[in-house]
C-alpha cells in the first residue's frame, strides 16, 4: 500500500510541476508578445511623429515662403462685372502679411497678401506712386483708393482729390499701370469712372468706405506709412 501511495504522490507532483512549467512558459510567451507589441506601437508612434513633424515642417516652409518671398498674392479667381460697371472679385483674396514685393493678378490690386504696415488712408492724397502692398492693407481696413493715370483730366484729379481729403478711410495716388484713367478700388471691388462727376463716384464711396466688404472694420487709417 505504502509503495502505491508513494507512486501516486510522485505522479501528482510530477503533473503539478509540469503544469507549473507550462504556465511559466505561457507567461514568458505572453511577456514576449506584449514587449513585441509595445515595440511596434512605439515604433509606429515614432514614425508617425516623424511624418507629422516633417509634414508640419513642410507646411511651415510653405507658409514661410508665402510670407517671405512675396512672389504670389495668394489670390485665386477673377472679376465679374455688374450692370453698374463695378467689378467684384469672385474667389479668394489672401490676407497674409509679407515683407517683399507681391505680384498681384489685378491693377490696382483689390486684395491679397500685403505688407504688415498699412498706407495712411485718412483722406490722404499722394502725388507720387505708392507701394501696392501698403495700399492693399489700407483696403483691408475699409478704405477706398482712388487712382489715376497721366491721361486723366486735371480738373477730375483735383475734384477727386478734394473729395478724398474730406473723406476719412480714403486715399488717392497716381497709378500708370491700369486700364482706365480713373479707377476707384475697395477690398474685392473696383470700378472705372468717366470723370469726377460720374454718379458712380459718390455711390462707390457711400457703399465701400468702411463697407460690408471690409475685412477689418474700424481698424486704423493713421499711424501707418506716409508716402
Amino acid at each position: 500500500m505504502g509503495s502505491g501511495n508513494n507512486s501516486s504522490t510522485e505522479a501528482r507532483k510530477a503533473r503539478i510541476e509540469e503544469m507549473r512549467r507550462a504556465e511559466r512558459a505561457k507567461e514568458r510567451r505572453n511577456r514576449i508578445l506584449v514587449i513585441a507589441a509595445s515595440v511596434v506601437v512605439v515604433a509606429g508612434l515614432v514614425v508617425g511623429g516623424v511624418v507629422l513633424v516633417n509634414s508640419q515642417t513642410d507646411e511651415d516652409k510653405k507658409d514661410t515662403a508665402a510670407s517671405d518671398d512675396g512672389k504670389g498674392s495668394g489670390d485665386s479667381g477673377g472679376f465679374t462685372t455688374g450692370k453698374d460697371g463695378v467689378k467684384t472679385w469672385s474667389g479668394k483674396l489672401s490676407r497674409t502679411h509679407v515683407t517683399a514685393k507681391v505680384s498681384y493678378p489685378m491693377h490696382p490690386p483689390v486684395g491679397g497678401n500685403h505688407n504688415p504696415v498699412w498706407l495712411n488712408c485718412n483722406g490722404d492724397v499722394y502725388t507720387e506712386p505708392v507701394q501696392d502692398e501698403n495700399a492693399v492693407h489700407a483696403l483691408e481696413h475699409g478704405a477706398v483708393w482712388v487712382t489715376y493715370t497721366g491721361k486723366a483730366q486735371k480738373a477730375d484729379v483735383d475734384a477727386l482729390a478734394a473729395k478724398v481729403k474730406k473723406t476719412p478711410y480714403s486715399l488717392m495716388s497716381p497709378y500708370e499701370n491700369q486700364d482706365a484713367p480713373l479707377i476707384l478700388s475697395a477690398w474685392g471691388h473696383q470700378v472705372a469712372v468717366k470723370s469726377a462727376k460720374d454718379p458712380e463716384v459718390d455711390k462707390f464711396f457711400a457703399t465701400y468706405v468702411q463697407g460690408r466688404q471690409t475685412p477689418e472694420p474700424g481698424a486704423s487709417c493713421t499711424g501707418g506709412v506716409m508716402k
